[in-house]
């Protein structure tokens, strides 16, 4: 069976079970609050349940290594929208230790995405028009360093509130434990 086959027969069971139930809520945060988080596969429910937020708390951004990349990138304009739209009044930025986008071999990757198929020209054509594949591709060498550089990117931002207040932290991904690297309220 398909992975996506399985998908389908569980949400079946789910919506005509009324499992939906207890999710129920609406589109603004009740806790007003924005987590920009590691899309890594430990997260998914550790990083709620450890935060005590619960369906309807927060606005939930991921991406790899919960680090900004572009100011006027998807995760930027996802904060934008919701401190505009769904009036949230703080951001927490998470990375966590042992995170894969920290010290990535970016020339591996490279030789995986061209394993893969994509054509050695593609990535020549790609670096020819301006876009450095290595440097879009690179990841940082400090969790500490990376959540920092991502609070300052959103306090600075043009666009963003100067009373926003924006956190950065770093949770263990075994335990939960959360570790404050900036202090929004300082």
């Amino acid at each position: 069976m398909s992975k996506l086959q399985e998908i389908l027969d569980f949400n079946k069971s789910f919506v005509e079970d009324k499992e939906y139930d207890k999710y129920i809520t609406s589109k603004e945060p009740n806790k007003k609050l924005v987590v920009l988080s590691c899309m890594d596969t430990r997260l998914t429910e550790l990083l709620p349940k450890a935060l005590n937020l619960k369906n309807g708390d927060a606005k939930f951004v991921k991406n790899a290594g919960a680090s900004i990349m572009h100011p006027f990138g998807s995760i930027i304009r996802s904060i934008v929208v919701a401190v505009y739209e769904f009036e949230a009044d703080e951001v927490l930025v998470i990375g966590h230790h042992g995170c894969g986008m920290s010290n990535l071999n970016v020339d591996k990757t490279i030789e995986k995405i061209i394993s893969r198929g994509v054509s050695k020209d593609v990535i020549t054509t790609l670096n020819n028009a301006g876009i450095d594949i290595k440097k879009w591709l690179h990841g940082f060498d400090s969790v500490e360093e990376s959540i920092k550089e991502s609070v300052g990117l959103i306090k600075n931002h043009p666009l963003i509130p100067k009373d926003l207040i924006v956190h950065g932290l770093i949770i263990d991904p075994k335990t939960g434990k959360l570790e404050i690297v900036v202090n929004g309220y300082k």
